[in-house]
């Protein structure tokens, strides 16, 4: 399952949360963040270790700031509470299973 995120949850089901989380920042307008996000719904399906999680950057262009965030997609993994890894651009499965 993907935790959709907004400016109002985000704080407690990411940065809050204990354990693994990743984060995949997306918009609806973006061609690469199409192809990511299936990737990110089948690894969602398939480890249950790991809390997964998708946040539309314009619909919160503040969190997207203050992180940073200026390139889409992008792949956030946090670890109970802290920033491991922060990339954008498309990641292939095999890809983000190596960063999990």
């Amino acid at each position: 399952m993907v935790h959709m995120l907004n400016k109002d949850n985000y704080e407690q089901e990411v940065m809050k949360a204990e354990g693994t989380v990743l984060v995949d920042f997306y918009a609806d307008w973006c061609g690469p963040c199409k192809m990511q996000g299936p990737i990110v719904d089948q690894l969602s399906e398939e480890r249950t270790d790991v809390k997964f999680c998708k946040l539309n950057v314009d619909d919160a262009v503040a969190i997207a700031m203050e992180l940073g965030i200026s390139s889409i997609p992008t792949i956030m993994v946090v670890k109970d509470g802290e920033i491991t890894y922060k990339q954008p651009g498309l990641m292939q499965k095999a890809q983000l299973e190596a960063l999990l």
